[in-house]
């Protein structure tokens, strides 16, 4: 039975993949979040409460004093833990830098004394992205590419460089110390359970609630949006790789890239909704262009989305629906 360690598993897709962990079985698991904004939600709560063998540690990661808590080695480890989500960094630049550089220089530092069998990095396709649009990379986007912001002043950079370092420390310490790794950059992940910082919650919501007239940023610029299930597939199978050294992965969808008007379109056949839609610019700093090169993902591990975008949002649409549905009669019932 091999011990896995998931920092961040009450987030999003370190929820799912715990969920997934827990179907295959044959797995110690053990979950490290803050819950400061991953949530002990009914979702985690059943999974924590049908599975007594799982253990919960509540700590902050950003204190290295935490990881005394964690009873490693571990064969393998999955960072997922920092602050993601647009409002979430744009109201706090400075916490973002602090939290996410800390949390990835503390993991650091205690494989570096415990060891580990091998370590995922949850990155994301904002380190290339401000390259996009200054036409230096192409779409779709491999690995090898450079990494940069275009405008230091925004604060949404900020969280983009916070995983451009936490890319280069994982590259150099587990080249140093003699672990192996795959850094894994995430393309517009979405499913059920991923808060409503992100552009299909956020629709979602919106619909949920009957706004109209009904505002769209960005409706020109285009996504290639990957399901959980599937995102949770391809890293499972990515850490299962035994390639040694330190590998960077682009992890998405490529097979769906689609405008985000097309994207509301779809959405709205879903929930059945026909607001009048209110076409507004898209925010300062968002990418026109995302989409990632995945041969390299093919290559490795033989992965195909399973999830298209259809039945992704459906499936999606459900489960924000009942949730919010949920909330609301909560709220009538505390009036």
């Amino acid at each position: 039975m091999d011990k896995v360690l998931v920092l961040g598993g009450a987030g999003f897709i370190g929820y799912h993949l715990l969920e997934r962990l827990v179907r295959e079985g044959g797995h110690q698991i053990t979950v490290v979040d803050n819950l400061s904004r991953g949530q002990m939600d009914a979702d985690l709560t059943n999974v924590l409460e049908s599975n007594p063998q799982i253990k919960l540690i509540t700590v902050d990661l950003t204190d290295p004093l935490s990881f005394r808590q964690l009873n490693g080695p571990f064969d393998h480890v999955y960072l997922f833990a920092g602050i993601v989500g647009v409002r979430n960094v744009v109201s706090n630049p400075t916490r973002v830098v602090n939290s996410n550089t800390k949390i990835v220089i503390n993991t650091l530092d205690w494989i570096d004394q415990v060891g580990c069998g091998r370590l995922f990095y949850a990155s994301t396709s904002e380190a290339y992205g401000g390259m996009v649009d200054l036409d230096v990379v192409p779409v779709p986007t491999p690995e090898n590419v450079p990494l940069g912001v275009v405008d230091i002043l925004n604060p949404r950079s900020t969280y983009a460089l916070t995983k451009i370092l936490g890319e280069a420390a994982v590259i150099h310490q587990s080249a140093s110390s003699g672990f192996a790794a795959v850094i894994v950059r995430y393309h517009n992940i979405y499913g059920p359970r991923m808060g409503f910082d992100h552009v299909i919650p956020e629709i979602f919501q919106r619909l949920f609630d009957h706004v109209d007239p009904m505002p769209v940023y960005g409706m020109e610029q285009t996504r290639a949006f990957c399901y959980v299930s599937d995102a949770v597939e391809a890293t499972l199978r990515l850490m299962n790789n035994t390639l040694p050294g330190c590998e960077i992965v682009h992890l998405g969808n490529d097979r769906e890239e689609t405008t985000i008007r097309n994207l509301f379109d779809k959405m709205l056949a879903v929930t059945g909704a026909n607001p009048v839609v209110q076409e507004l610019d898209a925010p300062v700093g968002a990418v026109n262009r995302r989409c990632p090169d995945t041969g390299k993902l093919r290559k490795l591990t033989g992965f195909e989305p399973a999830v298209g975008l259809d039945l992704g949002l459906e499936l999606t649409w459900r489960w924000y629906q009942g949730w919010l549905e949920q909330a609301q009669q909560t709220a009538k019932l505390k009036r």
